[in-house]
């Protein structure tokens, strides 16, 4: 049976990368990266055939690759030289998108203009508060286009088939919590259900044109998909530990907030704190635009009951949430923030340290350690003046102790009833996945400055309110 452990060990639900495997995978390859094939990385394959269990902790994600650490070389020596290459541009990544999306769509309309404002802010933190690499560089620039380059193919095709914006999208479950809270697990087993459907990771990186009843199974992109996934893989192997890739895995949410530049995402590719607290208190009105308007492109090809999304990224905006999503099923999910805010500052320690010239990861763990703080505070002064039952608390040892019957219960609440077919799949599913199929992921407070005990008084308030236990 699949579980996620507690202490020092993280569990197997995910952060928030949130942004393309095959931004990294294309950029490492367009910069001559070798594809020498890493013992984890088979995304695409039986994870019954893992390899023997390795951990992994953020120092492994550090570039190892001889001709990207050469790109690196070059690249600061152009720089010394007064040669801005590449040019963190807006203009730049703009035209670029727009070039790219007329080549492979036939089509270079952004629509409204609400994607500028946030892709200067990135790029004006990157430039200045990143420390990024050439590659890092390269690949945040390629990052942002491939967002654009979505942007317009999903405004073109909305366009040639307006009645898409009819779709009413009903009754959607949205997961709320942090990261590592059991997030991933809960999606996975509510997508189960076969009157749901989960966003899958290749059909957020590729959604124009929305996979049909008749295509999805076969559809090109997923190989697509998986070859972009193997080679990130390969690239960052620590990622694998840390995060659940899979090119038909369920997919965050704020993938879809990408193609207005408006998710936590990006962020985890870089530290640029100026522009994250400028997303966290921004309008997100436009970036719920977008995710309704590909939810409905996707739901327009086939037809679909209920979505099963999830996001820390809502836990900042959940008026904006509920304004888009009225009937929403909420659930909010809870755990001890100790290990949870560690597991985080590891993470995205590991996904940024390929692409910066930093080598402290303290900068970047007190910029999450910070979010995961904020995130809650907004959650719990809207809880505060919310009428009962705007969600359904489910905490993460409940959730871990017995999975099929906290969907039960959940399901109780809003009124429902699982199905039996439902729950067997459930139970398939809980014995066929294993834990740390592609390694596991090692932690401790002490690398970022901190202890358990701090971190547990610094988070009381919250675990005393939601009567979450301690685990460390």
């Amino acid at each position: 049976m699949a579980t996620e452990p507690t202490n020092a060990v993280a569990p197997t639900t995910p952060a928030v990368p949130g942004v393309s495997p095959a931004v990294e995978a294309e950029t490492a390859q367009a910069a001559g990266a070798a594809a020498d094939p890493g013992p984890l990385a088979n995304p695409a394959g039986d994870p019954r055939q893992a390899a023997p269990v390795r951990e992994y902790t953020w120092r492994e994600a550090e570039l190892r690759n001889p001709p990207l650490r050469l790109l690196n070389a070059v690249g600061a020596g152009l720089r010394r030289l007064r040669l801005d290459w590449p040019a963190l541009s807006p203009e730049k990544v703009v035209a670029a998108a727009q070039a790219r999306a007329r080549a492979q769509f036939g089509a270079d309309d952004l629509g409204s203009a609400s994607y500028r404002e946030p892709l200067e802010r990135y790029l004006a933190a990157a430039a200045t508060e990143a420390d990024l690499t050439t590659f890092g560089r390269l690949l945040v620039t390629r990052m942002l286009a491939n967002a654009l380059v979505n942007r317009i193919a999903l405004q073109a095709w909305t366009s040639a088939h307006p009645e898409i914006r009819a779709e009413q999208i009903e009754s959607p479950w949205i997961i709320v919590g942090l990261p590592r809270t059991g997030t991933s697990l809960l999606s996975i087993l509510l997508g189960l259900d076969p009157l749901s459907r989960p966003l899958r990771q290749w059909e957020a990186a590729h959604p124009i044109p929305p996979p049909t009843l008749e295509t999805a199974a076969e559809d090109p992109r997923i190989a697509q998909s998986a070859r972009e996934l193997g080679q990130l893989l390969r690239l960052n192997p620590a990622l694998g530990a840390m995060h659940p890739f899979g090119a038909s895995v369920a997919e965050e949410c704020i993938a879809l907030f990408m193609y207005d530049l408006r998710t936590l995402g990006i962020e985890t590719q870089a530290h640029v704190p100026s522009y994250g607290r400028w997303l966290e208190t921004t309008d997100m009105t436009p970036a719920y635009a977008q995710h309704k308007l590909a939810l409905q492109a996707f739901q327009s090809a086939q037809p679909t009951g209920h979505w099963v999304l999830k996001s820390p990224n809502h836990l900042w905006c959940l008026p904006t949430l509920l304004a888009a999503y009225p009937d929403a099923r909420v659930i909010w999910t809870h755990r001890d923030p100790a290990p949870v805010v560690t597991s985080l500052a590891s993470l995205n320690n590991a996904a940024q340290r390929p692409l910066t010239k930093r080598t402290d990861p303290r900068p970047t763990a007190e910029e999450w350690k910070g979010k995961a703080r904020r995130a809650i505070s907004a959650a719990m002064a809207f809880d505060t003046d919310s009428p009962p039952g705007w969600c359904v608390h489910v905490r993460y040892d409940q959730l871990m102790a017995d999975p099929v019957g906290a969907v039960g219960s959940l399901y109780e609440r809003f009124g429902l009833t699982v199905r039996d077919l439902h729950a067997r799949r459930m139970r398939a599913w809980l014995a066929q996945v294993p834990q740390d199929a592609h390694g596991r992921h090692r932690y401790t407070p002490t690398d970022f400055g901190w202890t358990y005990p701090r971190l547990t008084d610094e988070f009381a308030d919250y675990t005393t309110r939601y009567a979450v236990p301690t685990e460390t």
